[in-house]
């Protein structure tokens, strides 16, 4: 293993039961935070619903209509393939089936199933949101660190991917925007360096979570740089779930992606690393293990700061 990595043992990668516990938390403030407007949609729903005595008048009411559509059980994604007489026979089952028989209770009925489409909406939207917050905590890492060390950077945001238009900010102006990042260029000792996220890799054929290239900003060339394969330094995965049950799992896809990651760069000098929020014992013997026989250049529990500045701080360098 390398003399600069922070990482002494394979203990140290383990994610703690308080550390699994404050993710458990955070992530559970962060899908009360993000589910507020259903809450008060439904409560708008049970407000406008409640102005009928039966089930059926509530077909008269055109603000609820796209709500009926939700407590139906019909996706928004769905609704394309529905004509509008599709759509209200959709509805007339929704009342017929599960509103009359409730009686008097019919909107409670109503406000609870489009609640319950919604959560499970909330948990599709959550699980990316989860790969998200990952994303932001290293970029605000990396971008702290560069501040600290007087490292000049420019930050490309998603909105302006396309047209290549980089910006140069102050830190704190961009902590709150980090979920708007798609790329971050600087300068060290060796160059000009490019890092950006989930981006394929067209040697590779696959999404890669982490991608650190050699170049300026006018190589980016709104991601076409992924197709110099003789530029790319560091690829890796960023696994963001802090679920114990799900970190095996985690590990073995990102796992076998750093594999077919080594195997089509066989010809180029390429490094890889692994991040992830829940690293259970066996596990992190085996990260470990790779670390030290060079099959990973480098990783990091993304719940222990001090590791997460280690990584960031070995990235900018490299």
């Amino acid at each position: 293993m390398k003399e600069e990595l922070y990482i002494k043992c394979a203990e140290e990668l383990v994610t703690s039961h308080e550390q699994t516990r404050a993710g458990f938390i955070e992530a559970a403030l962060a899908k009360n935070y993000k589910a507020k407007p259903y809450i008060e949609q439904a409560k708008t729903l049970k407000s406008l619903a409640s102005c009928v005595s039966t089930p059926a008048e509530l077909l008269n009411i055109p603000e609820i209509r796209n709500c009926l559509l939700t407590a139906s059980g019909l996706s928004d994604k769905s609704l394309k393939y529905f004509t509008e007489e599709d759509k209200d026979e959709a509805i007339k089952k929704l009342i017929s089936e599960f509103l009359e028989p409730t009686g008097a209770t019919f909107v409670d009925e109503l406000v609870y199933r489009f609640l319950l489409i919604k959560g499970d909406s909330l948990g599709g939207s959550m699980r990316n949101y989860v790969g998200l917050i990952a994303q932001m905590k290293l970029i605000r890492k990396l971008l702290s660190l560069l501040s600290m060390q007087k490292i000049s950077f420019m930050v490309l945001f998603k909105n302006d991917k396309q047209e290549n238009k980089w910006q140069s900010l102050d830190y704190e102006h961009i902590f709150d925007k980090a979920d708007e990042v798609a790329a971050i260029q600087w300068n060290n000792k060796q160059g000009s360096r490019i890092l950006f996220f989930n981006a394929t890799i067209p040697l590779v054929k696959n999404n890669i979570d982490i991608c650190l290239y050699q170049g300026g900003i006018e190589d980016f060339d709104s991601s076409n740089i992924v197709k110099k394969d003789d530029k790319a330094i560091l690829l890796g995965e960023l696994k963001g779930g802090i679920d114990p049950a799900g970190a095996d799992e985690h590990w073995k896809t990102g796992n076998s992606a750093l594999e077919r990651i080594r195997e089509a760069f066989a010809g180029h000098s390429i490094k890889t690393s692994f991040i992830a929020a829940a690293i259970e014992k066996k596990m992190a013997t085996e990260i470990y293990t790779q670390l030290q026989d060079g099959t990973l250049q480098n990783a990091a529990n993304l719940t222990v700061d001090g590791q997460l500045t280690a990584y960031c701080n070995w990235m900018i360098n490299l």
